[in-house]
């Protein structure tokens, strides 16, 4: 951060927004990374490249953040919500299919706790009706399905280094576009929807406003916090991956015991440990066992509410869906604490406390 301030240029697409970008675009194979102030702006700029607009129709879960809904309403598209899988809150892709009606644009898989979702499935629907696909990697950097990067399989993808994240730069975001044809407009969206970016590149010689846009780039300072968090990757997923494990070995017994469900990893998925989850039987579970840990000085939480009974939705949507499994996650699914700073000794104690609880 301090070289980015010593270098003299603050406002974005400097040094560190180019390394950065270029980083994922080596590493992942993405064909153009661009760096935004959020995974929601990155979402945002894939809603407005998809070129959805009233009418449309865009395929969602309903057990995710609202940013995967709401950047395809603010086109003015209608979400069509999906249930996820028995197995872990990721999309049925079984149930999308049914969905789709000649207005379908879009399809929005997420890739819940940085675990894939099917995505051969779902490009091979999508490719059958002509539907984009815009990956939510928001939680699924340096994750793999069949041995592909998440968020190169799309057409698009967007990425969160949000400070929940593994690595993080407090805000920020990154639009991985996989589809060369959304490259140029991408660039011109991101800079506020001028074409300054071929301007800079000495492609033009001068710039000016040539479509809509926003200022969507983020500054150098976040672009240099994120290249530090890049630099020790490997080190801080090592140490992730060691938390998750630990997590998982302790708490095993239990889930043979029934006492809840433990993270599903399909055979076809990496785990990125971007999170460690329960699923407990039932509310009553789930609430008794994040008080009792408060109540010993774990802040264990609760995940997404469905969006499809949302206050929002329900408000202008008549025919509310029925999505069981989403329902099943809302009510019963707990997060446990994860972060880089946490140590084994710390799971343990942890593991210790749901154990005393539940025996």
């Amino acid at each position: 951060m301090y070289e980015a301030v010593f270098k003299g240029k603050l406002s974005g697409n400097g040094e560190f927004t180019k390394r950065c970008q270029k980083f994922f675009e080596d590493i992942y194979g993405f064909k153009k990374a661009l760096l935004t102030t959020s995974c929601t702006d990155a979402l945002e700029m894939c809603a407005i490249l998809s070129g959805v607009g009233p009418g449309d129709e865009v395929i969602v879960p309903s057990y995710t953040f609202v940013s995967s809904a709401l950047a395809f309403v603010r086109q003015g598209a209608h979400i069509v919500f999906v249930d996820s899988c028995k197995e872990n809150p990721n999309i049925n892709a079984d149930k999308i299919e049914s969905l789709i009606t000649p207005k379908t644009k879009v399809i929005v898989p997420v890739h819940y706790a940085g675990v894939a979702c099917d995505m051969d499935k779902i490009m091979e629907i999508a490719n059958k009706h002509n539907i984009i696909v815009v990956e939510d990697a928001a939680q699924a950097i340096d994750s793999f399905y069949k041995g592909r990067p998440l968020g190169r399989i799309g057409h698009m993808a967007a990425f969160s280094f949000h400070e929940t994240k593994n690595i993080i730069s407090g805000e920020g975001g990154l639009l991985a576009i996989n589809d060369e044809r959304f490259i140029p407009r991408a660039e011109i969206i991101w800079e506020k929807g001028t074409n300054r970016v071929q301007f800079f590149r000495g492609e033009i010689n001068k710039y000016g406003w040539v479509d809509i846009g926003s200022s969507f780039l983020p500054s150098e300072v976040i672009a240099a916090f994120l290249w530090a968090q890049i630099e020790d990757m490997d080190k801080i997923q090592t140490k992730r991956k060691a938390l998750w494990q630990r997590y998982f070995d302790n708490l095993r017994p239990l889930a043979v015991k029934k006492c809840f469900l433990m993270p599903n990893i399909p055979e076809y998925a990496t785990n990125n440990a971007h999170m460690f989850y329960l699923v407990c039987n039932n509310l009553d579970e789930r609430t008794c066992l994040i008080d009792y840990l408060r109540k010993n000085g774990i802040f264990a939480v609760f995940h997404y509410q469905s969006l499809h009974k949302s206050d929002y939705y329900t408000a202008r949507v008549k025919d509310i869906p029925r999505l069981p499994n989403c329902d099943r996650y809302s009510d019963c699914l707990v997060r446990l604490p994860m972060y880089y700073e946490l140590t084994l000794d710390q799971v343990d104690a942890i593991c210790a406390k749901i154990k005393d609880l539940s025996l």
